[in-house]
């Protein structure tokens, strides 16, 4: 499997989780939401909705423009943080974060 099938793979796998665990929202952050220039948009989106609104769509435009990707790139440890608690399939989505994060460990 290609570096690009599995970022794909990867991709659909936090979007399924983020389904099952009931935490996929139907309606998108008002358009305000979107300019903030803090990481993560910490100041105008949940982190849930940050990687539903803005991660997942802008990775996707990337592997569907075969444009560069991100050399390096973490974040399942921001969710490590902010998922304490009772979330729906916690464990079972950093398990999907640490795993699309090691896709970015080394060069393929």
């Amino acid at each position: 499997m290609s570096r690009k099938q599995q970022i794909q793979e990867r991709l659909l796998a936090i979007e399924s989780l983020l389904k099952q665990a009931g935490l996929w929202q139907s309606v998108a952050p008002n358009s305000e939401a979107f300019t903030s220039t803090k990481p993560f948009c910490l100041d105008t989106m949940t982190p849930l909705q940050w990687l539903q609104w803005v991660f997942l769509p802008c990775m996707q435009t990337l592997l569907d423009a075969a444009a560069l990707l991100p050399v390096a790139l973490v974040i399942a440890p921001y969710y490590e943080v902010w998922l304490e608690g009772e979330i729906p399939r916690r464990s079972a989505l950093l398990h999907c974060l640490n795993a699309f994060d090691q896709l970015f460990e080394s060069p393929n």
